[in-house]
């Protein structure tokens, strides 16, 4: 069965041509990225080094005395009012990311779902678990068709702004002021910061692969400006 497909199937749903398919779409996303959170929560329980823009979150949280999802949340939406500046197209999934994945981490931290890694080799494995949810709910998330997230439309708008430079290399530094910014904050960072930063591409490629999903065929939803 192509799972993609019995999500997009429907045109007027994947196009978010009525009120019914966007209230539909919304709750997608929303669930999408509440086990999103998931899977980043368990790349920090990995207890290894966090990912780039996690370690920045910790940082920030660490710094002022917040929650990590409190961090993230103010961070995202920062990061979202920058988007709005430069003019770049506004979903409605881009307000909804912004909050759950850091609050559904938060969640699962209340709950303690899953303790801190001891081990580094169980913390790798943990790790990946929590990158190939994060592929997956990606996935569901995109399908929803209301917007990128606030981090990939800013790489796509700086990427715009200086065509000179390839965006995979825009990403890289990025990720990497992050990081820095992050770690002087007293975010962690180890192997697990470099295994977020190299191998987040791959699985995901490998888990829109596995359910012949084409990512560029998403045509997302915008609010009107």
């Amino acid at each position: 069965m192509n799972i993609s497909k019995e999500i997009l199937g429907n045109n007027s749903l994947k196009e978010n041509r009525t009120a019914k398919a966007i209230i539909i779409n919304m709750i997608i996303a929303a669930i999408s990225l509440f086990f999103n959170g998931l899977g980043v929560y368990l790349t920090i329980q990995a207890n290894i080094g966090a990912g780039p823009w996690d370690v920045l979150s910790l940082g920030v949280a660490g710094t002022f005395g917040i929650l990590y999802g409190t961090a993230s949340v103010v961070i995202s939406y920062a990061i979202l009012g920058i988007d709005i500046a430069l003019r770049e197209p506004i979903g409605i999934a881009m307000f909804i990311d912004a909050f759950v994945v850091g609050k559904s981490v938060d969640f699962f931290n209340k709950i303690n779902l899953v303790p801190k890694c001891e081990s580094p080799i169980v913390g790798i494995i943990v790790m990946l678990i929590g990158l190939v949810i994060m592929a997956y709910t990606q996935f569901t998330y995109m399908s929803a068709s209301l917007g990128c997230g606030p981090r990939d439309t800013l790489l796509v708008a700086l990427t715009k702004r200086v065509k000179k430079i390839p965006i995979g290399a825009i990403s890289i530094a990025l990720l990497s002021l992050a990081t820095f910014i992050g770690w002087l904050l007293g975010g962690p960072v180890g192997i697990g910061t470099l295994i977020c930063a190299f191998a987040t591409g791959p699985i995901m490629q490998m888990a829109f692969s596995s359910v012949r999903f084409d990512a560029t065929n998403v045509h997302h939803q915008k609010l009107p400006a």
